[in-house]
């Protein structure tokens, strides 16, 4: 049975590195290089703890091997026997990257940027170069179908037919990633090939099963076939993720938003239309309570306001003329005190 302190000691390193946010910043997905170029690799970090760089090549297939150790403040990089002639590093203080000169097809590979961070290591995403030759040596044709948009959740299968002529070293089927949130994993697949009767060309089939894709699963895929010493990618099949149920919250709060807007608006406008509504009203109630009241009063003091006029019409009549009969007429007329 293993020591307790042993176990605790792994337990605590374990911990130490699965806590450790990665603050390496290296490009990641796939890079295309034509046979002959000159290929930079950038990396860069920018935390001060970090002591070390390293870059890593790992072959389809194979274990990552190291390239180059550099420290932090230094000019110079500690290059491998192996990579002397043709790979470089360039950058000082949180720079780190990698230059490769005259691209050869035995450079495509994966490339690992890393630090040292006190007893803690971290490595970038990675990154996939691909050299391509304008002369392949290989009969390869790789296609792959087009896909339309997913939704979260959504699981489909991507496919790939690849036809190749068969070769004395095995050949090996990937899967590669570019341009989605997660690392540019290689999927191996065996594939399930066919060999045409009388040729040396064989029909191979490849599937992708993606399950309850994710936003983080959108970018661009690529079926490739490693064989006699070159890999060979197919057109891709670009992933999108497209109205995923991701986007209904925001939606949602959207037309929330708008609705709340306009309600409020609403509500404004009713407010101010009763307002003057009101004001319309009690200016009405105020101008008949002092029409009654003036109504009252004048009431009241009619009597004091009464001026009198007497009146004389003579009335003559040819038949009957009364010159005596005077009638007098008493006129009241009643006048409003300003």
């Amino acid at each position: 049975m293993m020591p307790r302190h042993i176990f605790l000691f792994l337990l605590s390193e374990i911990y130490q590195v699965s806590a450790a946010t990665s603050d390496v910043k290296q490009g990641s997905g796939v890079i295309t290089a034509t046979l002959g170029q000159n290929v930079t690799l950038p990396c860069s970090c920018e935390n001060d703890a970090v002591t070390f760089f390293t870059w890593y090549q790992q072959h389809l297939g194979d274990k990552p091997v190291i390239i180059s150790t550099l420290m932090k403040h230094k000019k110079e990089a500690s290059i491998s026997p192996a990579y002397k002639e043709r790979f470089k590093v360039a950058g000082q203080g949180g720079v780190n990257n990698l230059v490769i000169r005259d691209v050869l097809l035995s450079d495509s590979a994966i490339y690992y940027c890393g630090i040292l961070e006190y007893n803690t290591v971290e490595f970038g995403k990675g990154v996939f170069l691909h050299v391509k030759s304008s002369s392949s040596k290989t009969k390869t044709v790789v296609h792959q179908s087009a896909l339309g948009p997913l939704r979260v959740g959504d699981s489909v299968n991507l496919s790939c037919t690849v036809h190749a002529e068969s070769c004395a070293e095995q050949q090996s089927f990937y899967w590669f990633r570019h341009g989605a949130a997660q690392p540019a994993i290689i999927y191996h697949n065996a594939g399930e090939c066919i060999k045409d009767p009388g040729s040396h060309m064989r029909n191979c089939t490849l599937n992708l099963p993606l399950k309850s894709v994710s936003s983080s699963d959108a970018g661009m895929y690529y079926c490739a076939l490693a064989s006699c010493g070159e890999v060979v990618f197919g057109n891709g099949t670009r992933v999108q993720i497209g109205g995923d149920s991701a986007n209904v919250p925001s939606l949602l709060a959207y037309f929330l938003s708008v609705a709340l807007a306009v309600f409020i608006i609403v509500l404004l406008v009713l407010t101010v239309i009763m307002q003057k509504l009101k004001n319309k009203s009690c200016s009405t109630c105020k101008g008949s309570a002092a029409s009654e009241a003036t109504g009252g009063e004048l009431n009241s003091h009619d009597a004091d306001h009464l001026h009198y006029a007497a009146l004389s019409l003579n009335r003559t009549t040819k038949r009957h003329r009364q010159k005596d009969n005077v009638t007098a007429d008493c006129v009241y007329s009643r006048v409003r005190r300003e």
